[in-house]
């Protein structure tokens, strides 16, 4: 898998083996855990065919004006910077995934996407246990969330992959209330795998979609997206889930059209970030506070630094109440 230059080091490697011990024994859904939105797109094929997970007349201007239009869409798909291993060295823990299969690919290969193919899910998967095998306290969240063009045997061997690739790693499905760091470090589990689809049903090291909801405001504007997710927030269920908060603003057809050449990350992201890392800034974890948070190019900001420190908030609630 091809690597960039490092922009972040590996400061929070190792941050949740480094909680203080009243935290590693809370809830994980209790504690404020940094994720990525479309983990994945640090890297897209411009070569291969435009995603089935793209409308009809993105694939016909694709086809029409080829790498140009590529390239174009190479600028509105990406949301990440950084490798898998420079997103966990920097403190994500969670991982927001889709896959798909090549139309007319013998096999059954699985690929990232998000408009354009990107790695092969095994690559990456691997690259993420590598790093799990160095640092043996810390935990993800692999949410597989959408999937096209897959069949039965797709799904199959999709499954199989996870099961081959992290073994004994992986978590099994059980109540939300029960895992904490110190579960997972007593059962040597490093993985809890999220597969958003019927085809998991029976596998017990395979969580349900509904295990993990993550509401999207699918807005442009950050005033409406924090209005969103305040609302969400309080609508959290207090039982049988973690919950996650997606910090992004999501392009519509007029937003790509009037920054076509800029991209997302200059003609959306850049500008509203300050809004929006405000908003996280204020948050606090715990019962009734936030758990994930997802943001898009989590390398601009101190964006997992951030998440990671609202957990000294819970620390000081812990000190304030009676003795």
């Amino acid at each position: 898998m091809k690597t960039r230059p490092a922009g972040i080091g590996n400061v929070h490697a190792d941050w949740m083996g480094s909680l203080p011990s009243k935290l590693s024994a809370m809830p994980l859904k209790h504690l404020a855990v940094p994720g990525s939105h479309d983990s994945f797109t640090f890297w897209v094929d411009v070569h291969a065919p435009v995603g089935p997970d793209q409308k009809v007349y993105v694939k016909y201007l694709a086809t029409m004006f080829s790498v140009l239009a590529k390239k174009v869409m190479v600028r509105w798909s990406m949301t990440q910077n950084l490798t898998f291993k420079e997103q966990l060295d920097a403190g994500i823990r969670y991982f927001d995934l889709r896959v798909s299969a090549k139309p007319g690919e013998l096999g059954n290969e699985i690929y990232f996407i998000h408009g354009l193919f990107g790695h092969k899910v095994r690559d990456g998967l691997l690259e993420i246990s590598s790093f799990l095998g160095r640092h043996r306290k810390e935990v993800v969240f692999l949410d597989f969330n959408h999937y096209y063009a897959m069949e039965a045997e797709h799904h199959v061997y999709l499954i199989s992959m996870l099961q081959e690739v992290f073994g004994s790693k992986l978590c099994n499905n059980c109540a939300v209330e029960n895992v904490t760091l110190d579960y997972l470090w007593e059962k040597k589990y490093q993985v809890i795998v999220f597969y958003h689809h019927p085809s998991a049903q029976g596998v017990p090291v395979m969580w349900p979609g509904n295990k993990i909801p993550a509401p999207w405001a699918n807005t442009t504007e950050p005033i409406k997206l924090i209005e969103f997710l305040e609302t969400t927030l309080k609508e959290r269920d207090k039982q049988g889930s973690f919950h996650v908060s997606q910090a992004i603003l999501t392009p519509t057809v007029n937003t790509v059209a009037k920054g076509l050449l800029w991209g997302l990350r200059s003609y959306l992201v850049e500008r509203n970030l300050p809004t929006i890392m405000s908003w996280v800034e204020a948050q606090k974890p715990g019962v009734d506070g936030v758990n994930i948070i997802t943001s898009d190019f989590v390398d601009l900001t101190d964006f997992a630094n951030i998440v990671i420190k609202l957990n000294n908030l819970l620390l000081s609630e812990q000190n304030r109440k009676p003795r």
